[in-house]
């Protein structure tokens, strides 16, 4: 799942909470239960779902199996000494094309916290982990007509389009992706990419041959509330393109400020 990587694709909004560079900034593994409860609330509140995301059970379990199961704290707010929740993340220890892999399974940040730089910094935090554990890959997956998903991404992390997963999640009935199919893209992250590395936005392959756009709606999650039939037409241009391109064995190089796919031949 994919702000990153979330059930539903959704992007966070604009925050005012404190930049994770300030080391006012935690972002721990959790083990036991009583630590865990918060995380469920947090994932509720980021979906708008009234029932949970992923049971305290699940996550002990991730836990004790050697999985990623982590919070990202303010330590300078909260009375227990424990920090106040700004977001959190999950993954699966998995298997990516025979090599081992975290599969982030959803990670949700509150509205306060987004926009912050929080997003990428726990994408970083995964990073690391991956790499202490000698995992090759972070995969997750995320809605493929989310730009600001989309941008983050690939342009951002440089993560890689292995895969188009029509209806993944079949019907979902949180606030955010209720009434729309759950197609996914699974992106691929290299835990050996150079997080500084260039944004790949696709500029340098514009107008070379063989590079076609493919393009999505400016506001996904806006228009399943306004118009409901256009989603419809959007989703199934867009799974057709995107399934034709990779199947035919063409790349996404990059993705444009203007939301559109770049795709490679």
């Amino acid at each position: 799942m994919s702000i990153i990587d979330t059930p539903n694709g959704e992007t966070p909004a604009a925050g005012s909470e404190p930049s994770p560079s300030s080391p006012q900034i935690e972002i721990r593994a959790l083990t036991i239960a009583d630590e865990m409860v918060v995380l469920c609330d947090v994932f509720q509140q980021v979906w708008g779902s009234a029932t949970e995301i992923i049971r305290l059970e699940m996550l002990m379990a991730i836990s004790h199996a050697g999985g990623y199961v982590v919070g990202a704290f303010d330590m300078s707010r909260g009375d227990d000494g424990r920090g106040e929740i700004l977001g959190a993340s999950v993954g699966l220890l998995a298997v990516h094309h025979g090599q081992p892999a975290l599969h982030s399974h959803v990670t949700g940040i509150l509205p306060g916290a987004r926009s912050t730089g929080l997003g990428r910094a726990m994408k970083l935090h995964q990073q690391q982990w991956a790499l202490d554990r000698s995992i090759d890959w972070i995969v997750w997956t995320f809605d493929p007509l989310v730009q600001r998903n989309a941008w983050f991404n690939i342009a951002i992390l440089g993560a890689e389009v292995h895969e188009y997963l029509p209806h993944f999640y079949g019907t979902m009935t949180d606030a955010i992706n209720a009434g729309d199919d759950s197609d996914r893209l699974l992106m691929a992250w290299s835990t050996a990419t150079d997080p500084e590395s260039a944004p790949r936005d696709g500029a340098a392959h514009l107008g070379q041959p063989g590079v076609t756009l493919i393009p999505t709606p400016d506001d996904i999650v806006a228009l399943r509330r306004t118009d409901p039939s256009e989603v419809v037409r959007w989703r199934g241009s867009t799974r057709s393109a995107l399934t034709e391109v990779l199947r035919a064995g063409s790349r996404i190089v990059g993705f444009t400020r203007d939301g559109d796919y770049v795709v490679a031949s």
